[in-house]
């Protein structure tokens, strides 16, 4: 296969992919906006528990991204995504299900089984860098995490005109509609193409794959890690707290609700550029800009506790995890081959969405024991040490280069 074949093969695979995360991951707003309060719903008086089903949902992301790896290392990209947005509908079921026989454990079953279809909705991203030429996978990522400010729109859309849909069974109608999306997103998927194109490049895409632990000692992947974790878990416990603390400081939860719409946009509406950016500027940079908007967003909010301060340091915090994300997931790409991609991938998601839902748990926590400004101070150190790995890694890289 040509070059110019892999550029075109590789554009119509971020196309598609692009379509199937603005479809299926509408369902993952769905789930953050009403889980609780569907929890909630189902406990009657005890409400203690209500967030137990979207703690539920991240934790079936991160427990199932290495199985879900490995089926597509055996049944390819398509045949995965596609078996993984049946994951998603089944969940969307038994949740449907639960909410009408008023089961509050089996309704968490049904959040948990989503967040096993959505383990592959996550590597839609690894999917459009497959076989990309190396200048156009931080676009290719970049067209993919655009599809979230349609699922950002799509998901509280679908919520208004479904949450009172098979009253008096509140929110069966928003879960219900979950198995719709899913649908819809298998059929884009079936579209994909497969796109193996390294080798045409002469980038070794022939080569066996090495170890696991040979792999994953690789100081880049190892720096690639680190950054992509702390911006994802820093972006979601800055996130997860903020409602809270706009609602405790006296505004309403329409302005909390605001914010977190103009937090999705921020995260999602640089992805217009975002991979230009990194073609022209280098990941590196990139994920330090993101790092250091992360921190930013913290000094915004330890300013002072008006609205716009909110808003603000919320808007820093998804254009931060945008650029740091995106770049730690192109620097990723960078450190393994095509032989390889599954097991990297599935153990680097595995320790991303467990370290996220961590993040969730001690959020609120962290919050109602010690306050806003502790939880906006944690950033700093995290980010820091991201920092830091970062300049060493690319510090003892130059001397390499050099010598070369």
């Amino acid at each position: 296969m040509t070059v110019a074949d892999s550029y075109r093969v590789a554009r119509h695979n971020a196309g598609v992919l692009f379509g199937a995360q603005a479809v299926v991951g509408a369902g993952q707003p769905i789930v953050m906006s009403m889980g609780g309060l569907a929890g909630a719903y189902l406990l009657g008086a005890d409400k203690s528990l209500a967030t137990a089903p979207i703690t539920a949902f991240t934790l079936g992301t991160a427990f199932f991204a290495i199985p879900a790896a490995m089926l597509m290392r055996r049944a390819g990209r398509r045949a995965g995504f596609i078996a993984g947005a049946g994951v998603t509908a089944l969940g969307g079921l038994v949740a449907t299900l639960a909410l009408f026989q008023n089961l509050f454990w089996v309704f968490a079953l049904g959040l948990l089984i989503i967040g096993c279809g959505s383990s592959f909705l996550q590597q839609y991203r690894f999917a459009a860098a497959d076989g990309a030429p190396s200048d156009f996978r931080p676009k290719a990522i970049s067209w993919v995490m655009l599809g979230g400010i349609v699922a950002a729109v799509l998901g509280p859309q679908v919520v208004i005109y479904t949450r009172d849909l098979f009253e008096p069974v509140l929110f069966a109608g928003s879960f219900a509609s979950i198995i719709g999306l899913a649908a819809v997103g298998a059929a884009i998927l079936s579209f994909l193409k497969p796109a193996e194109l390294k080798i045409a490049e002469g980038q070794g895409g022939a080569a066996p794959a090495r170890p696991l632990g040979e792999i994953l000692r690789q100081r880049r992947l190892v720096t690639a890690v680190v950054c992509g974790v702390s911006s994802f878990s820093l972006m979601n416990f800055v996130m997860v707290g903020a409602p809270l603390a706009m609602i405790g400081c006296g505004f309403s939860p329409d302005e909390a609700a605001l914010g977190i719409s103009w937090h999705m946009v921020a995260m999602y509406g640089p992805s217009f550029f975002t991979g230009h950016l990194i073609t022209r500027f280098g990941k590196d940079l990139m994920v330090a800009v993101g790092l250091f908007l992360i921190m930013g967003a913290g000094a915004v909010a330890l300013s002072g506790i008006e609205l716009w301060q909110f808003w603000l340091s919320l808007v820093l915090l998804g254009v931060g995890w945008n650029f740091g994300f995106i770049g730690a997931t192109a620097m990723l790409a960078d450190c393994y081959r095509p032989s390889e991609k599954n097991k990297v991938e599935g153990v680097h998601d595995f320790v991303l969405f467990l370290v996220v839902s961590i993040g969730s748990l001690l959020s609120g926590t962290v919050y109602n024991t010690f306050g806003w400004e502790t939880l906006n101070w944690i950033v700093f150190p995290i980010a820091g040490f991201s920092l830091l790995v970062l300049a060493l890694n690319r510090t003892r890289a130059q001397p390499a280069r050099r010598g070369a």
